[in-house]
């Protein structure tokens, strides 16, 4: 059995002590011998030694309301710093460490990919020309606080500096004493947070992880890669290559947000420029004290005429520039009259001085230190420019259709709504190709339609390098994506925005090539989109629509098709991917989903979505930021140079047969049994979650209804904060049970053994399974279900997923789970100790908040905990939604 890395567990043990020592400060020492009695009896428990069981939940039982709040919150506190000391080991730079978490090298890439066929001349190609997006997302699955995330950072940076040998006794006394300060005043902290964030607040924390993380991170990574395509091609990356993008939906995702409207999506592209005005100004006044040097070209004497630092001249002048727009934008922000006078706005103002300096160092002989600072501020300026950050817009297709039909009735030309899509496009080309408006202007638009409006019009005034995409929710017909261009042309945009379906039930993803076939068919559209083409494919909605195995096959078809209809039309595509934090969400490894996909689908671009608590895992420290650029950059560059062969015709018949018995033992459950969704509102948290201010948009996207107006995060949230996981592995039991029985695992096995796609599936599948827990969901259901018919239906499902996980350990030929992945499975059995107090505490809080609520009463004590609980699961299994 592997152990934890030496080095990780006495950061384990030494954080837990320092908590432990806060706690017998305060509240002192009855708490801390009580909560030290209660972790013994869950490890206990875990070994399953007589009468443990029992034991543990006896002592959670006789906790009184006072107690409650201590114990759930010192089980969330350390659970939190057992994931800061994992995130941190996996970044560590110390003599004879190796990280279990180490990417493979960007140099070990391209010399692999080299010795596979791959010409100099194509690698250079590839990665000059990547496009890597994130797109970093507001879901509300990020359960730590800002205020603490900031501790656990500071706690991090003392871990390093812990990690040097020649510290005399005083320097490590010194950083012990501050990082057990830290742990003192995040344990003395809240770590719920009591108001839900507005859409501005989650825009802020997409621009602090810029500030604190990525404005280091990109330039070190991108040096790297420089460096090593130098190295494997004799070529580095052209100066204003910006292979890595990030993009955000803070702000301006409005599908089913009322809470942001126009006037936020506005602020949100001020306040980035705030933001970005304010980095690039440190960044000068550094390069203006570095570069004191006078020699330099013709070119730039024509601007600095006979100033003898001629650098520290043209440097001055884009300071204040720098300042007077940072100055207009806090001015904006504050809804006061800003001066537009001399500020930068098109990307250009800042790249173009920068650029000057660079040619005239490299003319005289400087090449050197020009390749230092002012390097990482040119490639920060072609990353993050001006607006700091590429904002999408994302909003429903039916708001866009409903907008243009008011247009149309206003001006006399009919139903648009009921008019075929054949018709509606004839009269949308129509109206793109000529050139009046369509607008009337004295009309008086419905509220709805005139927010609509008002956001074409906040888009319209924006740079390119402003706009990521506008993304089409439910889209399923060319006149979906032709309305949004006709409304943008109407409020005045100059340039032509990318525009992108988003597709996400089965259904859609069935529908999806063919819708964007006639899309293509519209010689319009054709010429508007320049050859270039997003889609979006939706991993959550499909999950929970189809089960995970049938969504997984059905996203991967749909891949491969929407790739050869847009080959066959010359159009380049980029598929969107709009994946969560779990495996329910189309989550996992990211380097392993990326090599996953279909032969052809990744062809030099790729975006994807990063969202809630995976934002900060992966990307909230400036090494782990550096880690994940460079896992993502060389799976896609691999993914575009050495993609997967082809699926076998067999295998794709075999998936056919699996997932047609998934699909229907999915939705037999979810859909038709009546006792479904009585059982899911009272076994899981479900209806609590709404108690935890996670984020701006709503749990559902209606006041009511059933599962299926739930959204895919909570939906996922709730199994997973009881341990069932049934999103992820639901109608996999089925198939799996089926093919064992029929005799065909040992063509599953050659499909692990030749397909990535699948390998990946059973892997991700295997890591829920080794997730779940048939004792806690027992307990949850003993806990909180009276009905027998409900209890009937859960014993149904626990027996289920031991099914499930005996034909998966069938499958792979092992004993026990995770066998290949010992790392991950030591962390999971000292986690347990931790979470399973607080999952018991939940099923139990749960029981007395709703008995209170049919009161009209919850104590406030009760409540807090329940909340604490929620947030410990969270940190324990490392993901929420």
């Amino acid at each position: 059995m592997t152990e934890l890395h030496p080095d990780l567990r006495e950061n384990v043990r030494m954080l837990g002590e320092l908590l432990g020592q806060s706690i017998l400060r305060h509240p002192g020492r009855d708490c801390f011998e009580l909560i030290e009695e209660i972790r013994a009896a869950a490890k206990s428990d875990r070994r399953q030694e007589s009468g443990s069981g029992q034991r543990l939940v006896n002592l959670l039982g006789k906790l009184s309301d006072d107690e409650l709040l201590p114990v759930t919150r010192a089980f969330n506190q350390f659970l939190n710093l057992a994931n800061l000391a994992e995130q941190y080991h996996g970044i560590r730079r110390k003599r004879d460490h190796q990280s279990d978490l180490m990417v493979e090298p960007v140099a070990g890439v391209f010399e692999r990919l080299k010795n596979s066929g791959v010409s100099p001349e194509a690698l250079h190609k590839c990665v000059a020309d990547l496009r890597v997006e994130f797109v970093l997302t507001a879901h509300p699955t990020e359960v730590a606080r800002r205020t603490l995330i900031m501790k656990y950072d500071e706690m991090s940076e003392c871990l390093a500096g812990l990690d040097h040998d020649d510290l005399s006794t005083a320097e490590r006394d010194g950083i012990v004493g501050r990082l057990s300060r830290l742990v003192a005043e995040a344990w003395h902290t809240d770590e719920i947070r009591h108001e839900r964030p507005t859409a501005v607040d989650e825009a802020k924390w997409g621009f602090a992880v810029i500030e604190n993380s990525l404005w280091q991170a990109l330039p070190r990574f991108l040096e790297n890669l420089d460096t090593s395509l130098q190295e494997a091609t004799g070529r580095g990356l052209p100066l204003q290559a910006s292979p890595v993008r990030i993009a955000s939906w803070m702000g301006g995702d409005r599908d089913g947000n009322p809470n942001v409207t126009h006037q936020v999506t506005r602020k949100v592209f001020v306040l980035g420029r705030w933001m970005a005005a304010d980095l690039f100004l440190r960044d000068i006044q550094s390069l203006r004290a570095e570069l004191s040097m006078w020699q330099a070209s013709d070119e730039l004497r024509g601007l600095a005429g006979d100033s003898r630092e001629p650098y520290r001249y043209v440097l001055a002048e884009l300071r204040d520039r720098l300042i007077k727009t940072r100055d207009w934008a806090e001015a904006s922000v504050s809804g006061e009259s800003a001066d537009t006078s001399g500020i930068l706005f098109e990307n250009e103002d800042l790249t173009a001085p920068l650029e000057l300096c660079y040619r005239s160092m490299v003319e005289c002989g400087l090449e050197h230190i020009a390749k230092g600072a002012l390097l990482d501020t040119i490639r920060r300026a072609h990353t993050f420019g001006l607006p700091l950050i590429r904002l999408d817009i994302r909003q429903e297709a039916t708001r866009h259709a409903e907008a243009v039909a008011e247009m149309v009735e206003y001006l006399g030309l009919g139903d648009y709504l009921s008019w075929t899509e054949n018709e509606r496009q004839a009269f949308l080309v129509r109206e793109l190709q000529g050139r009046r408006p369509l607008v009337p202007r004295n009309w008086e638009p419905s509220a709805p339609v005139r927010e609509v409006l008002d956001t074409c019009e906040v888009v319209a005034q924006q740079t390119p390098e402003a706009l990521g995409s506008y993304v089409i929710s439910m889209a399923s017909k060319p006149s979906d994506v032709l309305s949004v261009i006709l409304l943008l042309r109407e409020s005045g945009i100059k340039f032509p925005m990318r525009v992108v379906p988003l597709f996400e039930t089965l259904d859609d993803l069935r529908g999806a090539p063919d819708s964007m076939a006639a899309l293509y068919e519209v010689e319009w559209y054709r010429d508007y989109c320049q050859g270039r083409q997003e889609v979006m494919i939706g991993y959550s909605d499909s999950s929970k629509d189809a089960g995970q195995l049938m969504a997984a096959w059905a996203q991967y078809q749909a891949q491969e098709k929407l790739t050869q209809v847009a080959s066959q039309y010359g159009v380049h595509l980029t598929l969107f991917h709009g994946r969560g934090g779990t495996v329910g969400r189309g989550g996992g490894p990211a380097n392993r989903a990326i090599l996953s996909q279909p032969p052809g689908s990744v062809n030099g671009s790729f975006r994807i979505t990063e969202q809630g608590e995976m934002i900060r895992f992966k990307f909230g420290l400036p090494q782990l930021a550096v880690q994940s650029l460079t896992l993502y950059t060389t799976a896609v560059i691999e993914a575009t140079l050495a993609p997967p062969p082809e699926p076998e015709d067999k295998w794709r018949d075999t998936m056919d047969w699996l997932t047609e018995r998934s699909l229907k033992a999915y939705r037999e459950v979810v859909r038709e049994n009546p006792d479904f969704v009585p059982y899911f509102r009272q076994v899981t948290p479900e209806q609590a979650l709404g108690k935890l201010a996670l984020g701006s948009r709503p749990a559902r996207r209606k006041a009511s209804g059933g599962v299926e107006s739930l959204r895919a995060i909570p939906w996922i949230f709730a199994w997973t904060q009881m341990r069932l996981m049934l999103p992820s592995w639901l109608g996999s039991d089925v198939a799996l049970e089926d093919a064992a029985r029929e005799g065909r695992l040992p063509v599953l096995r050659e499909m692990m053994q030749g397909w990535p796609f699948f390998r990946t599936y059973v892997d991700m599948l295997e890591m829920v399974l080794a997730k779940a827990d048939l004792r806690i969901a027992d307990y949850y259901e003993k806990t909180l279900l009276d009905d027998d018919g409900l209890k009937e239906l859960g014993a149904s499902l626990r027996k289920r997923l031991e099914g499930c996980v005996q034909r998966l350990l069938e499958l792979k030929e092992q004993s026990e789970l995770l066998e290949g992945e010992p790392a991950f499975a030591h962390s999971m059995r000292v986690r347990n100790p931790y979470t399973d107090p607080l999952h018991y505490l939940q099923a139990e809080l749960l029981k007395r908040d709703r008995e209170s609520e049919g009161k009209g009463e919850v104590p406030e004590l009760v409540e807090r905990a329940l909340k604490v609980t929620m947030a410990g699961i969270a940190a324990g299994m490392r993901n929420t939604g």
